[in-house]
């Protein structure tokens, strides 16, 4: 993965947990993690608003 090295402070029990939750390698995947996760439930909710309640999902059972 190319990228520009960034230096950020972070919580660093905040930052280990989160690679324990995500099962991440390192503090910089678990970080890419989260930002890719955060990304994701930000577009699904985004659709979920623009189309509330049109939306079916197949083999879903409650």
């Amino acid at each position: 993965m190319a990228g520009t090295l960034t230096s950020i402070r972070l919580d660093t029990k905040l930052a280990d947990e989160a690679v324990r939750v995500l099962g991440a390698k390192s503090r910089t995947e678990a970080v890419h993690m989260a930002l890719a996760e955060i990304t994701r439930l930000k577009g699904f909710k985004k659709l979920l608003k623009e189309n509330g309640g049109k939306l079916k999902f197949e083999n879903y059972e409650r």
